[in-house]
């Protein structure tokens, strides 16, 4: 056993997060027919199965849709879950309740954050700043918002974004951690600039929740959205949220008006009376089976501090990049993540000239990470099931791959 094989042995020996790894679903057939237990490190992309999951969706199928049906949306709290999940999502990014509400495609919701920012700021600001390095979605939408809405798209570099800022200023869309290097952004001073610019801040969650505190009312931001299918683990294509800060929730004024966010939703008005509070973010019908799988998963987090997780999560990352530098040959890669932890989130990306040819051979070992266009090897780790065995494990693999 070589001296980090014994320091990882060490470390998941006190690890207090190391028990929750028992709550998903990790040991596969293919990892066992191969011999031994992969290493999942794709998290950042899809979080693993919660083991509670399965059976708690099957209930949903049989019992509540296939027994109650119709009178589930009242008897099995169906017509409550977007605004009842939310809450229970709120602490993981820092949101006292009634602020949070689910549903929807994250592309839906930062459509309906950023137009609505817009509105809120008024006519007299005539341009919206996209973060340059954003997630190609991100930055389709806000093209098409700037377009509805009659105002110019100006994309910049986060860290320019104070210099960039305005009396023009509309609204500002920023990613919290990007998505490619895994480089965290300063939310709470990139959020004071653009209030005392008077503009309004919209943060793109999805690469921070559930992997490293937020403070979204600490910090005054004033509209957020997020997947959870990645650190949530809610399940490939799991509805997204929208996070409207309580003092903007009158004023929030949404693109999308739909039957769902009605103050009256029977009421079949013709004319729309927006619902009070986060509720005006709904749009139409809860998508209620991948909703309430998300509702199990997100179980595995009683009991859990953001706080620790992110702490785990350094220590994981701090480990990685220690046993790359002790396995891989030297110049065979290049870490493109900040070394320094106030600038990282919890993935490690490593530039490599055959990262796509790489990366397959990887995962033919066991050692599940994505490549990213066009050199970018990417791993995430997901502290709640990822260990330091597994980290350790998954750079000696990446030092043979790349011999």
């Amino acid at each position: 056993m070589s001296d980090l094989a014994i320091v990882a042995e060490k470390l998941d020996a006190v690890d207090e997060l190391a028990g929750r790894r028992a709550e998903f679903v990790l040991d596969t057939a293919s990892d066992r027919a191969a011999g031994a237990a992969g290493v999942y490190l794709d998290g950042n992309s899809l979080g693993a199965l919660p083991a509670v999951v399965p059976g708690r969706v099957e209930d949903v199928v049989r019992r509540q849709w296939g027994e109650l049906r119709i009178r589930s949306w009242e008897e099995s709290g169906w017509w409550t879950a977007p605004e009842r999940i939310g809450d229970r999502i709120a602490p993981l990014v820092g949101a006292a309740p009634g602020q949070v509400v689910v549903g929807d495609s994250t592309s839906v919701n930062v459509f309906k954050a950023l137009v609505g920012a817009v509105r809120m700021a008024g006519e007299g600001r005539d341009e919206i700043l996209v973060d340059a390095t954003t997630f190609p979605t991100d930055g389709y939408i806000a093209e098409s918002a700037a377009r509805m809405t009659g105002r110019t798209l100006r994309p910049v570099a986060p860290a320019d974004v104070p210099g960039a800022l305005g009396e023009r200023t509309a609204a500002v869309l920023l990613n919290h951690v990007d998505y490619r290097t895994g480089r965290l952004h300063d939310l709470p001073g990139l959020t004071a600039a653009v209030h005392e610019a008077g503009a309004v801040a919209v943060w793109d969650l999805c690469h921070s929740a559930g992997a490293l505190p937020v403070g979204l009312d600490e910090h005054g931001v004033d509209l957020a959205v997020g997947c959870t299918y990645k650190y949530l683990n809610g399940g490939p294509g799991s509805p997204a949220y929208l996070y409207v800060r309580r003092e903007l929730q009158d004023r929030f004024d949404s693109p999308l008006p739909g039957w769902n966010s009605h103050a009256e939703p029977f009421g079949m008005r013709t004319g729309y009376e927006p619902a009070p509070g986060a509720l005006r973010g709904r749009v139409g019908t809860p998508d209620i089976l991948s909703m309430l799988a998300l509702e199990a998963a997100l179980e595995v987090w009683d009991g859990v501090s953001v706080e620790a997780v992110r702490a785990k999560s350094l220590a994981l990352t701090d480990f990685f990049l220690e046993c790359v530098a002790a396995y891989v040959p030297a110049g065979r890669v290049e870490c493109v993540t900040p070394v320094a932890h106030e600038e990282r989130g919890s993935q490690i990306a490593l530039r490599c000239d055959d990262a796509g040819d790489v990366m397959k051979r990887l995962i033919e070992r066991g050692v599940v990470g994505d490549f990213r266009a066009p050199d970018v090897l990417r791993f995430g780790f997901t502290p709640l099931y990822v260990g330091f065995a597994d980290v350790e494990r998954a750079a000696r693999v990446l030092a043979r791959t790349l011999g």
